[in-house]
């Protein structure tokens, strides 16, 4: 599927930068603006996240590793993704990206950790958020993997299986997909100043490229799949985030859960083809998608990229095929005055374009 007729990749930008300026080295937390602290640390809780810091006007919570949090929301008027914090290594990085043109200088953390971090924005208006020096918690308790009879071995005998009927733990905060318009231009940002590596890119069949999945480089220690991935779109949008579990049995006793609490599943549970994951997603009270996976791909840097046509049937290997809402964008007065603007003025998107992705995803 993934092999067939696959045109050669149209790009304008480097596929990876000689001389980053910095190469980050984790996704650190997503950040948002919510209306009701209580319900969004109610869902959070139910999806796996655990508090470590509330007050009035913010919320923080974790995983179970070391990071002091990977999910912060601050009290607002409107729903609103606000941007995400990237690990970079030592102070010279801090150093080198402070001297980006609109970069902020070098300040204090106040969140929980502490830490020292540079606020950047990138084409498409995202904050970014480099940071380093924040202090690591203890890590808590989660359940090991269940061991697994296969291939007519049985490591696990005299043994029933029964994972616990509660909220999934998760382990941490595994990337972040962002839709935007100016599609080359942000790739290429991320690629020359945080030194991400395309580990797979999608294309549209006149060979334009309309997904990237980019990983951390790391060298010869194994990186996940992708920690950022970018899609066309019309407008700067968050797409969904994604959150690793123990096993294959945590990600649906998730669903099990939050379907029992109420809450609103927007696809899964499948496999995806690209990156391996199994996965499955929910939607927060106000539409922000939230993925569930596990057994993902890692690599190293030095496996090349691939090109592949994009597709529905492309995104995933088995499991219920991605329905249309899950793309489908809000139809709004603002968010068509934002496409026209884009079709105006971006270098990427046209109205080729739009009709082409529309028809492959509508």
């Amino acid at each position: 599927l993934m092999a067939i007729n696959c045109p050669q990749l149209r790009t304008t930008q480097p596929l990876r930068h000689p001389d980053p300026t910095v190469k980050a080295r984790k996704l650190a937390y997503l950040h948002f603006r919510l209306p009701d602290l209580t319900v969004a640390a109610q869902f959070l809780q139910d999806f796996g996240l655990q508090v470590t810091q509330w007050d009035a006007e913010s919320l923080y919570l974790r995983g179970t590793g070391s990071e002091p949090f990977c999910y912060r929301v601050d009290l607002g008027d409107k729903p609103a993704f606000v941007g995400f914090g990237l690990v970079v290594d030592g102070m010279d990085a801090l150093r080198r990206l402070a001297d980006l043109p609109g970069a902020s200088q070098i300040e204090a953390l106040g969140s929980p950790g502490g830490g020292l971090a540079v606020r950047l924005q990138d084409p498409s208006g995202f904050s970014v958020q480099a940071i380093f020096g924040q202090t690591e918690v203890e890590p808590l308790m989660h359940r090991a993997a269940l061991d697994l009879n296969f291939e007519l071995k049985t490591p696990r005998i005299n043994h029933a299986q029964r994972p616990p009927v509660s909220a999934p733990e998760v382990l941490k905060l595994g990337h972040l997909v962002l839709e935007v318009a100016d599609f080359q231009q942000t790739c290429g940002w991320y690629t020359q100043h945080f030194g991400f590596i395309p580990s797979d890119v999608q294309v549209l069949p006149d060979g334009s490229p309309a997904v990237v999945f980019m990983r951390l480089n790391l060298g010869d220690m194994p990186a996940d799949h992708h920690t950022l991935a970018i899609a066309q779109g019309f407008m700067p949008a968050y797409s969904h985030s994604a959150f690793e579990l123990v096993d294959a049995d945590a990600v649906g006793m998730g669903q099990r859960v939050l379907r029992e609490r109420g809450w609103q599943h927007a696809w899964g549970i499948g496999r995806h083809i690209l990156g391996s994951q199994i996965f499955d997603y929910w939607q927060d009270p106000w539409g922000f998608k939230l993925e569930h996976y596990c057994d993902g791909d890692v690599f190293t840097a030095e496996v090349p990229m691939g090109v592949h046509p994009v597709s529905r049937e492309a995104m995933a290997q088995w499991g219920q095929a991605m329905p249309a809402s899950f793309t489908r964008p809000k139809l709004s007065y603002s968010n068509l005055k934002s496409m026209l603007h884009h079709l105006r003025y971006s270098s990427d998107l046209t109205l080729r374009k739009l009709i082409t992705l529309a028809k492959l995803f509508g």
